[in-house]
């Protein structure tokens, strides 16, 4: 469920361009014409916009937005003008790029459907003329590798499964692999390649099926089990590829409340522009339930300016 509100009747893609030009020329910008238009756009009529804008002015609206807003406000609204799956492949080379937050890709490959995943795949190839896998797996190299072989070795089984999406599952093999998860964890062997083929070549009925047998089996839920696990870096991305396909709609409602709780903006403006288009509604009321207050009221608080006028916009509020 989207939160994304678009306007009746729409202006049209030409209406629209004349109005962000006017916001933007002259000594200031008009933020708040900004975000009236851009943040109830979906990602078709904001594509139009912006064809119709460098067709009236021949210049590239991206760019003039990029010289005239600033922080982190220009980074949401630069981010937001991808399409959604565009945006993903953009969030992932940022990921591995520049910050190497393997988190993101983490969340990209778990969540996303194999259909899904492979468009973002491609649309990475396409944009950066190689493979997302090609530089997940560059990070075994030189000085990186002592840091993160063991979290590159379960990211690159991830963004490389094209899983069976079915509902279909094997009941004993479910009950087989959540012995060997069993055995795994109680050695502290969670780097074993058990688990890295586990997580990373079965379905994700299959997965939940396994899940299900362990707790069955052993009494606690794996995700709790493995919350009580060592901090390492493989630790850390075991137990987000756990929770993304466990649910990842409270995945991101804890992500996003550490996040506003550090004001780490990078990662709530990541979380509300990449699930605004798509079921940012399921990921509010899942933190009104979980948190006792409206993710609207979180962000409000924890933000400022143009920039949470943005993000509430993409919220709904």
């Amino acid at each position: 469920m989207a939160t994304l509100s678009v306007p009746e009747p729409v202006p049209s893609p030409a209406e629209d361009a004349e109005s962000i030009h006017a916001a933007v020329k002259g000594w200031g910008t008009d933020e708040k014409a900004l975000i009236n238009i851009l943040a109830h756009r979906n990602a078709t009529q904001r594509k139009e916009i912006e064809l119709a804008y460098e067709e009236l002015f021949n210049e590239n609206l991206t760019k003039r937005l990029e010289s005239e807003l600033k922080g982190d406000f220009e980074k949401a609204v630069y981010r937001w003008n991808f399409e959604p799956i565009e945006r993903e492949a953009v969030m992932a080379y940022i990921a591995m790029k520049k910050s190497f937050n393997f988190h993101v890709v983490i969340e990209i490959a778990c969540v996303n459907s194999p259909n899904e995943l492979l468009a973002v795949k491609q649309a990475y190839q396409a944009k950066y003329r190689h493979s997302l896998e090609e530089d997940v797996a560059s990070h075994t190299a030189g000085d990186l590798h002592k840091a993160f072989s063991l979290p590159l070795q379960l990211l690159f089984a991830l963004v490389s499964a094209y899983r069976y999406d079915g509902e279909d599952i094997d009941v004993r093999l479910a009950k087989s692999e959540a012995k060997v998860l069993q055995e795994l964890i109680e050695e502290n062997k969670l780097n074993h390649d058990e688990i890295i083929r586990i997580l990373g070549t079965r379905s994700k009925a299959q997965i939940y099926a396994t899940f299900n047998c362990y707790r069955e089996e052993y009494g606690t839920p794996i995700e709790e089990v493995l919350a009580g696990e060592s901090a390492d870096e493989f630790a850390l991305a075991l137990r987000a590829a756990v929770a993304c396909i466990v649910d990842p709609h409270l995945y991101f409602v804890e992500v996003l409340h550490a996040a506003l709780e550090k004001s780490d903006e990078d990662t709530v403006t990541r979380i509300i522009v990449l699930h605004a288009e798509k079921d940012l509604g399921e990921i509010k009321e899942k933190f009104q339930k979980r948190k006792n207050v409206p993710l609207e009221y979180a962000v409000a608080k924890k933000t400022s300016g143009d920039y949470k006028a943005f993000l509430l916009a993409l919220l709904g509020d």
